[in-house]
């Protein structure tokens, strides 16, 4: 059988592997294992319970799930019956799950928890197409119409092995695998269209970069509803790593030091705030310890510009180099589990100077870009002459381009085939084979990529200055104070932004000047509060051209979030929403 669809893939896996552990999940203080022969059965049983449903070819369905096995599980059962995956965030309310079931006449709904469940229950009282929910971690339900993913999987009344070897049979490199909706940060969810052939050429050219081993161990930390952690659990399906589910996001840190892994896919926001972590801890050190910190983290980064480039390390610092890995950066690895030896990272901008720092330390962040419409699969960071000022470098086999307004176009056999049910959007940027991003970025070098901002978010000022609202952001979130911003200023005679502090900092800051406040807002309108983070906000927008500095800013209570509508499910800021959400604090500012 060969590799021209996923189902084939996972079968040919599975036979290769057999008993070696394909899945790890948490169960109480310890971690239970799936074998790849398992996957395979329960995958095939649930195939095979789709089938008795009669659930045809070319059948959209649904996964609502935080991240856990019983999700891969589902995604590769649904496929080997030529049906489509519809993955959904966890964070999705009632209203983007209605329209996504409309949308796609969804008849089966995968359900992974109890909060999920009640919107699907709604969904399925009130969507004309919706039948069957089948949950992966729910209590039982009467309704005929609710059964358990445990109780599916020992079902014994399910198609027989004709009708699901036909389906396995008939499967094309055609074949929709999937429709991933990106969130958007302004319009309705559109829903990309992915093909089987999409993702068999996408694992191919990203492991021929990447090269990922049998044994290495990686953590399901982004959502799988996103297509860079889909594309990532498929990569370490097709090179017969581990994969380990985390459940909850916001204790991945608590998780890295007992899981251990050797890879892992993440988003630049991961490492911003461990950056941030890391340097407020060694503020607490004492005057010895931070000195051997910042020496450490000098002979790292004059250490990687060699590295970086191939040439031979001085030998004098390549000594320093080993002596400073034994003094703090097996310290600071351990942390993360001390065993990281690649990080593909991409979602958004990463400031250059955080990335130095974790390559200094020895955790290599292989930064790269891609699109839900591109698979996932731009370009990334090389083990080899690699820039850190880029965005990586173009795959092979992706054909890259610049338009005349610097808009990135992608061409080749990992783009999609457009939007499911939406021929007008799709003719808006799929023109002649070419996929318009809507990015604007540059080739510095061939073969480089330099992603620079996404064109609707360019701030053109009264005074014609054409701006990226990124770049600023970037440099003001250096700021240890900073947990979010929002550069404002399209038709404005300056910049301002709205930033969401680090509440922390600001309060022991207020402690320490004895400044008495009635709560967190009436703190955040103190004179000496402001004055602080002004002076902070000065000195890092030294080295900025006047017309791109911050003139005012106004610090904001309420975080930037999914519930409130300010971010979008892939943590990208809706600067439309921001604007309308905070109109009359901008208007003051002005």
């Amino acid at each position: 059988m060969i590799d021209i669809h996923i189902a084939h893939m996972l079968r040919n896996r599975a036979d290769k592997y057999g008993s070696k552990t394909v899945f790890k999940y948490e169960q109480g203080d310890d971690y239970n294992t799936i074998s790849w022969q398992r996957f395979k059965q329960i995958a095939e049983q649930i195939s095979k319970y789709l089938l008795h449903q009669d659930i045809a070819e070319n059948s959209n369905i649904g996964i609502y799930s935080p991240n856990m096995p019983e999700w891969t599980i589902s995604d590769l059962a649904i496929l080997s019956i030529r049906a489509a995956v519809v993955p959904i965030y966890s964070t999705a309310v009632y209203s983007q799950l209605s329209y996504i079931v409309d949308e796609t006449n969804m008849r089966v709904l995968f359900v992974g928890d109890a909060e999920k469940l009640k919107h699907a229950k709604k969904a399925l009282d009130s969507c004309d197409s919706l039948e069957l929910i089948i949950t992966f971690n729910c209590e039982d339900s009467d309704d005929p119409r609710i059964v358990r993913f445990i109780d599916v999987a020992a079902s014994k009344a399910v198609a027989d092995d004709t009708s699901f070897n036909e389906r396995l049979n008939n499967v094309s490199t055609d074949d929709l695998a999937t429709i991933i909706y990106t969130s958007g940060t302004t319009g309705e969810p559109k829903g990309a269209m992915l093909t089987h052939k999409n993702f068999m050429c996408a694992f191919k050219r990203n492991n021929e970069r990447l090269q990922l081993r049998e044994d290495d161990v990686s953590i399901a930390f982004l959502p799988l509803s996103h297509v860079f952690e889909r594309m990532w659990t498929y990569l370490l399906l097709y090179s017969g790593a581990t994969n380990v589910y985390n459940y909850n996001p916001k204790k991945i840190i608590e998780v890295l030091p007992k899981v251990k892994p050797t890879v892992m896919c993440a988003v630049p926001r991961f490492f911003e705030k461990t950056y941030d972590a890391i340097h407020q801890k060694a503020a607490t050190w004492s005057a010895p310890q931070r000195a051997i910190f910042r020496w450490a983290l000098n002979v790292g980064l004059r250490y990687i510009e060699y590295q970086k480039d191939g040439k031979k390390v001085p030998q004098s610092l390549a000594i320093k180099q080993k002596l400073a890995d034994t003094l703090v950066y097996k310290k600071v690895r351990a942390v993360f589990g001390g065993n990281f030896r690649m990080l593909p990272c991409a979602g958004s901008a990463l400031s250059p100077h955080i990335l130095k720092c974790f390559h200094a330390i020895g955790m290599f962040i292989t930064y790269g870009y891609g699109a839900t419409e591109t698979s996932a699969t731009v370009s990334n960071m090389a083990f080899t002459n690699y820039d850190f000022d880029y965005t990586g470098d173009i795959l092979p086999g992706v054909e890259v381009k610049i338009s005349e307004d610097n808009m990135i176009l992608v061409k080749g056999e990992t783009v999609f085939k457009g939007y499911y049910n939406k021929p007008e959007e799709t003719a808006e940027v799929l023109k002649d084979g070419w996929y318009h991003t809507g990015d604007q970025g540059y080739i510095p070098k061939p073969g480089k990529l330099h992603m620079t901002e996404r064109i609707k978010d360019i701030i053109k000022t009264s005074t014609g200055k054409y701006i990226s609202p990124q770049k600023v952001e970037l440099v003001l979130s250096q700021s240890t104070l900073v947990e979010q911003i929002c550069v404002i200023g399209d038709n404005r005679k300056y910049l301002t932004a709205l930033v969401v502090p680090v509440y922390d900092a600001v309060i022991k800051h207020a402690d320490e000047l004895k400044i008495a406040y009635d709560n967190i807002g009436s703190l955040l309108e103190e004179s000496e509060i402001i004055k602080w983070i002004t002076s902070e906000f000065e000195e890092l927008q030294k080295l900025l051209p006047s017309h791109e500095r911050v003139i005012k800013f106004n610090l904001v209570e309420e975080p930037f979030c999914i519930s409130n509508n300010m971010l979008t499910n892939s943590m990208k800021v809706r600067r439309k929403q921001v604007n309308i959400n905070y109109k009359s604090t901008i208007e003051a500012m002005y």
